[in-house]
């Protein structure tokens, strides 16, 4: 009659009731862990009652390498597919924070990790390209493991396709709010990922580019401790903050309002 009802925090161990999880935005209460969350409970924490409208749902993924190595990658979408009940990795929506209306991209880890492929750069540069026509500012929660390997090249090019994207936002003085989420790495974190006006992170979150063991093994050296979390980034000047769960909401508002000078 338990199942389901208990689960294990990943930080302290606890055993815990889901449901305390869930009341307290999917944190551990115990230890302040920040578990994982899917695309749309964030866009749903986020906009005014939960309510948004979703954009550029009709792009798909393409296996136009024919790529295959332990599976076909055209299996792999279409498991990531039916797993998540998402097109891709990234979900873009339109609604209002506070009454700011808004445009807020989400990634998906629990598909394929949340890789950067060309329908993830595409569906980022389109909503930089909303963003100025509509003269809306622009939010990413970034939660990804990097360019997907299995298109190739055609992943590694999203890199400067949504940096370009951002600049031309820039250009039109609209504001770009990055949050990054545990994890970002590879190619997520060294385009779209860090070129927010401001960078924000939740407690604890993996940033960074290559991983810590890889780079151990490449310099033969011991990391220090806490390398790569949002603490440690912030401390050496890579995140302008670390935000918890519960005041992400307000923090955005309050930025939004002071980027678009909206005062309460």
């Amino acid at each position: 009659m338990t199942e389901g009802l208990w689960t294990r925090c990943n930080n302290c161990q606890k055993i815990l009731y889901k449901q305390d999880i869930i009341d307290n935005l999917y944190v551990c209460p115990l230890c302040n862990y920040h578990f994982r969350l899917g695309a749309l409970d964030r866009l749903r924490l986020l906009f005014d009652d939960g309510q948004f409208e979703l954009l550029d749902q009709n792009i798909y993924p393409v296996d136009f390498l024919g790529f295959e190595d332990q599976q076909k990658y055209s299996k792999r979408l279409e498991e990531s597919q039916k797993k998540t009940g998402l097109p891709e990795a990234i979900v873009t929506a339109k609604g209002t924070m506070d009454g700011i209306p808004v445009l807020i991209l989400a990634m998906e880890f629990g598909f394929m990790g949340g890789s950067m492929g060309s329908v993830v750069g595409e569906k980022v540069a389109r909503a930089a390209e909303r963003a100025i026509q509509e003269r809306l500012p622009l939010i990413i929660i970034s939660c990804s493991g990097g360019a997907r390997m299995q298109e190739g090249m055609m992943s590694l090019m999203q890199m400067i396709k949504t940096a370009a994207a951002l600049a031309r936002l820039g250009e039109a003085r609209l504001p770009y709010i990055s949050v990054l989420t545990d994890p970002t790495t590879g190619g997520t974190t060294a385009s779209f990922a860090m070129l927010g006006d401001i960078n924000i992170a939740e407690p604890n979150a993996l940033i960074g580019f290559a991983g810590p063991r890889v780079i151990e093994q490449t310099i033969k050296e011991k990391l220090p401790k806490g390398f790569q979390r949002a603490e440690f980034l912030l401390a050496h000047g890579m995140l302008d903050d670390v935000v918890e769960r519960k005041y992400l909401r307000n923090y955005l508002i309050k930025a939004l309002r002071l980027f678009l000078n909206k005062p309460q």
